[in-house]
């Protein structure tokens, strides 16, 4: 089957879902299913395979989290569903919407396992008893080689970003998951592209998917693209001028290379913009001060190669800068996708030489309409002000571990040392860290409050990043 548009109707009443769990998505804000709940979980509450195509963004996590919250009994403390992620990241998001999902049912257990931190808290979750667990593949399969993983009560497996998993490496590592779990289940596979690896995974481990397919366009008034052609040596400084002409608050651009981000951000960096990079080898803690210094406006533009890029889910995003043109038609339409959400109006930059305008050609087909374009010499500032982010980021040193939560630094900043909320944004509290986003005109100031003084009554350790 190839589902390219959903029913008339789009209700989640119009599903075999409990009262409890209606009321629940009615709660959250879930009136009308998206394209791609609306084609997948039909066929996914009947118990059938799939293979669903569909980007980051488009409400998947919801499509499969229902369709196995459904099959779940709370009351049998085994392991009953599996949902694989290409990152922590990922894996956080997706288990956090699961959480809000469960909230119908009594007392369900989302434990997440991933690396790059210590397994022995996932271990001592997973003793305590879990129905659900969403991880990486490397992990998952460390923790089922000690035992203390148990997949034979397993009856669905979820593969989310699929395309991303395989780009990443981990093909051997899903196979020997996927062998350890229970013949009889349902395979709910996840990608926002086809490539061959997909086919494979497919034939081998699932039972007559069901492929669905809903195109991830744009409307034209929603997203205004604009195309600009440069020479390879005018690029990375074209970069710097479209982001001084348009004045975007927050920005993606996206580079094909390593080599390419590690280059703009220091040429963006040397001219005085708020600039990170996001590529694979970095480090964990590295990549988890990246995104959190985006996503709580503490840096104007971040420089990512796509598959770094995957998974996340930036809301507010007032541009996307394609730097280099993609190979990949379809990647081209994620990328872009990415700005212009919900009722927000989004700008999508485009870069291309000479060379690239067999790729440029690749992307109107798909589109199904001519490019636009402008003219270089038609960037000028529109501001001699530099382009400063509104928040900083203050790392206080200890985290959960430390049973430090977001309402403690909270009242902290404000009861204690006499901010405004208006002058603390967003508060991400990790294992051993906590990242407070504050005014950037306070940040040196709250530095030094917090080092002076204590959050939950102990002395903490502050730092600007």
């Amino acid at each position: 089957m190839n589902a390219s548009s959903p029913s008339a109707s789009t209700g989640f009443d119009t599903l075999a879902l409990s009262p409890a769990m209606l009321t629940n998505l009615q709660q959250l804000g879930y009136h009308q299913m998206t394209p791609i709940q609306a084609a997948s979980l039909p066929p996914a509450l009947l118990g059938k395979d799939l293979i669903a195509q569909a980007s980051t963004g488009s409400g998947k996590t919801a499509a499969f989290g229902l369709a196995l919250l459904t099959k779940l009994n709370p009351r049998w403390f085994a392991v009953q569903s599996l949902v694989l992620c290409p990152t922590r990241e990922l894996a956080d998001q997706v288990a956090t919407e699961i959480r809000r999902l469960a909230r119908a049912h009594d007392n369900i257990k989302v434990v997440t396992v991933y690396g790059g931190v210590p397994s022995r808290a996932q271990i001592a979750s997973l003793e305590n008893g879990a129905h659900i667990v969403v991880g990486t593949p490397g992990r998952v399969m460390d923790l089922m080689e000690r035992g203390a993983l148990d997949l034979s009560g397993l009856n669905t497996l979820v593969l989310d970003e699929a395309d991303r998993m395989l780009d990443m490496g981990f093909h051997a590592d899903i196979e020997t998951v996927v062998r350890q779990c229970p013949a009889e289940r349902q395979t709910l596979l996840f990608s926002a592209t086809y490539p061959e690896g997909i086919a494979d995974l497919s034939a081998r481990f699932m039972k007559q998917p069901q492929r669905i397919t809903v195109q991830a366009q744009h409307s034209d008034g929603k997203i205004a693209q604009r195309w600009y052609e440069v020479s390879e040596g005018q690029r990375l400084q074209a970069v710097a001028d479209l982001l001084l002409h348009f004045r975007p608050e927050s920005s993606i651009a996206f580079c094909n290379t390593k080599q390419q981000c590690r280059d703009l951000v220091s040429l963006l960096q040397a001219q005085g913009f708020s600039a990170l990079a996001l590529y694979g080898e970095l480090e964990q803690r590295e990549r988890d001060e990246v995104l959190v210094q985006f996503a709580n406006r503490s840096c104007s533009v971040l420089v990512a190669t796509d598959v770094a890029a995957r998974g996340l889910d930036i809301s507010n995003l007032a541009a996307v800068i394609n730097v280099d043109v993609t190979p990949d038609s379809e990647i081209h339409i994620h990328r872009i996708g990415r700005t212009g959400r919900g009722d927000a109006e989004g700008l999508a930059l485009n870069l291309a030489s000479l060379d690239e305008m067999g790729n440029v050609g690749k992307i109107e087909v798909l589109q199904g309409r001519p490019s636009t374009w402008f003219p270089l010499s038609e960037l000028t500032p529109a501001s001699n002000e530099p382009l400063v982010p509104p928040m900083q980021t203050i790392q206080i040193i200890g985290g959960r571990r430390e049973k430090i939560r977001a309402g403690d630094v909270m009242g902290a900043m404000t009861a204690d040392f006499g901010y405004t909320r208006d002058q603390i944004g967003k508060i991400n509290v990790n294992d051993f860290s906590t990242y407070v986003a504050v005014d950037r005109r306070i940040a040196g100031a709250a530095v030094a409050k917090l080092n002076a003084g204590r959050v939950k009554g102990k002395s903490v350790k502050a730092r600007l990043l």
